[in-house]
């Protein structure tokens, strides 16, 4: 098994990297591929909205000018995906946004690429906005019908220069907890998928309210 964590800091090892290793080092330890994909300092579009990847199905971005579609091809692999991100005015850095915009539209568009992986999200703030970001980042992982991956309190962790997250005492245990039941959770996947039939997708109703 293996699991992607998408560092989305344009520092890359910074507090978002440690927030991500503590992680990490729990799925390591149980025998877990794990792998950091820094992208928060490419040149990354945002979504063009064209819906070509709809139309497409070829399981790419008609962008060519990054390699979005080289990293989906990347993470659809994977059994597990973090997502990591700081905190720039109370939200997600506009790289990452662009990125993950990109990403989870595609594979949506595609037949729900990442639909049932086991997914969490882990964000690194100095003081304050690390609830709004860690809430929008769980909005790409509920919408693609993830399996979430929780900690004993959110996913947030403290510090300003990079590796002050260690001295966050509570922090580091949110981490280290999330690690264990992502663990747990990608194993349970594993040992049932045998004796236990997931639930098929439904085609999407779209409703809006124009009459």
């Amino acid at each position: 098994m293996k699991v992607i964590a998408i560092n989305g800091s344009p520092n890359k090892e910074g507090n978002t990297f440690c927030a991500l290793k503590m992680v990490g080092d729990e799925l390591i330890e149980s025998g877990i591929e794990f792998e950091i994909l820094h992208i928060g300092h490419k040149l990354i579009h945002g979504c063009l909205a064209c819906g070509k990847c709809a139309v497409n199905k070829d399981e790419k971005c008609v962008i060519k000018t990054d390699d979005l579609n080289k990293w989906l091809q990347q993470i659809k692999q994977a059994d597990g995906i973090i997502l990591g991100a700081p905190v720039h005015y109370s939200g997600i850095p506009g790289t990452m946004k662009s990125f993950l915009d990109r990403l989870f539209y595609v594979a949506g568009s595609n037949g729900g690429l990442f639909r049932q992986k086991v997914a969490a999200a882990v964000v690194a703030v100095r003081r304050t906005g690390g609830s709004a970001t860690f809430d929008s980042l769980n909005h790409y992982l509920n919408y693609s019908e993830m399996i979430i991956a929780t900690s004993n309190y959110w996913n947030i962790i403290h510090g300003t220069r990079a590796g002050e997250v260690l001295q966050d005492l509570e922090g580091r245990q949110i981490m280290s907890v999330l690690g264990k039941n992502m663990t747990w959770l990608l194993k349970m996947k594993e040992a049932t998928s045998a004796s236990i039939e997931s639930p098929k997708r439904v085609k999407k109703e779209f409703t809006n309210f124009i009459r």
